[in-house]
């Protein structure tokens, strides 16, 4: 019984396949013209997208923790890649998919519980830290790809648009999770190497680093430099900011 249960919450979750289905059906829609809608259909693909994004970030969360010495994670169903199991499930993918649709800003997710005391080593708690951003990077990279390789002009534009606005969202939760703020994976690559009294008076603190982040978003001048920032790794792999703005014009299909 327990070899069968382990198996099972360390399988692939129906939850997630059923999401992963979800993108792959409207990035269909979307790349045949098939949808009536290709607005609600962009929107669509770029959700669920995000959604397993999000999903995939947790899992590097968790395998890396695994591996580095924290033996309770398979229990606790973190590596079925189930966004119902995490720690906080509005936390992790709620909050972040409003974030997607009121501001159009890809905001960190993070709420796998990992027992701390279980892994040993300065480097490996950084690197646990380190595999959510990390994550961000690589499927932003996947995403800008077809870019790099001139898709521009031979395929769908309406498709391109939403890959280029599911990358912008991918780099823009990659560059906020690595501020080194207190609450967000950027300040836990660091914190293993801090003085343990300045830790101590940190630790208060890290619930609200991401509120702080965004409220210091806010700001005009920040705010433009911060998506100037965006673009400009954008413009590194030849996405163009005119489809990017496009995918955002798409995916906001309630308003036009």
């Amino acid at each position: 019984m327990r070899q069968a249960r382990s198996r099972g919450e360390r399988g692939i979750s129906p939850v997630f396949l059923g999401i992963a289905a979800v993108m792959a059906a409207s990035g269909w829609a979307v790349w045949s013209g098939f949808a009536s809608d290709p607005g609600f259909a962009v929107f669509l693909f770029v959700v669920s997208g995000w959604i397993v994004s999000l999903c995939l970030h947790e899992y590097a969360h968790a395998r890396t923790a695994l591996h580095s010495g924290d033996i309770t994670i398979g229990g606790k169903g973190y590596l079925s890649l189930n966004p119902l199991k995490y720690a906080n499930a509005a936390l992790s993918i709620a909050l972040p998919v409003i974030f997607v649709i009121m501001g159009g800003i890809g905001l960190p997710g993070g709420a796998v519980f990992i027992e701390r005391h279980r892994i040993r080593g300065r480097w490996r708690h950084s690197l646990i830290s380190a595999a959510d951003p990390l994550m961000n990077v690589v499927f932003a990279a996947l995403l800008m790809l077809p870019f790099m390789l001139g898709a521009v002009g031979k395929w769908p534009m309406v498709f391109l648009a939403g890959l280029a606005f599911l990358a912008f969202l991918e780099v823009s939760a990659a560059l906020l999770n690595l501020l080194p703020i207190p609450g967000l994976d950027g300040y836990g690559i660091l914190e293993p190497w801090l003085p343990y009294s300045l830790r101590r008076q940190v630790e208060p603190f890290a619930p609200f680093g991401l509120i702080a982040t965004f409220g210091v978003l806010y700001i005009p001048a920040v705010n433009d430099k911060f998506f100037d920032g965006v673009f400009r790794i954008l413009s590194w792999f030849d996405v163009p900011v005119e489809i990017t703005g496009y995918g955002d014009w798409l995916f906001r299909f309630w308003k036009h």
